[in-house]
């Protein structure tokens, strides 16, 4: 039911989403940086590695289509934003072992 989706369940679902270039989820580089549920409407507040990124619109799409496909979703809503802007320190740990960083 809509009334049960948690931010928890979007981010771990936004879990499934990839950089193309990057080897690594979007939760895990930093690119997700809100997540509101309000019953069925989810809105993600993302960002890019770099706000000329031409792979924006792919890495946004595919995050609207993950998020839809959850049970209890009603709408989805990406905003990208650059500000503050990304920096490698968002990468959490996990990440940065997969980087070898």
């Amino acid at each position: 039911m809509a009334d049960q989706l948690t931010t928890d369940e979007i981010y771990e679902c936004l879990k499934s989403v990839y950089d193309p270039e990057i080897p690594v989820n979007v939760v895990d580089l930093g690119l997700i940086y809100d997540v509101k549920v309000n019953e069925g409407d989810v809105y993600v507040e993302m960002t890019l590695t770099a706000p000329g990124c031409g792979m924006g619109p792919f890495i946004a799409q595919q995050a609207e289509w993950a998020i839809q496909d959850l049970e209890g979703v009603d709408d989805v809503e990406i905003e990208m934003v650059f500000e503050p802007p990304w920096s490698p320190d968002l990468i959490s740990e996990v990440a940065r072992n997969q980087l070898g960083i």
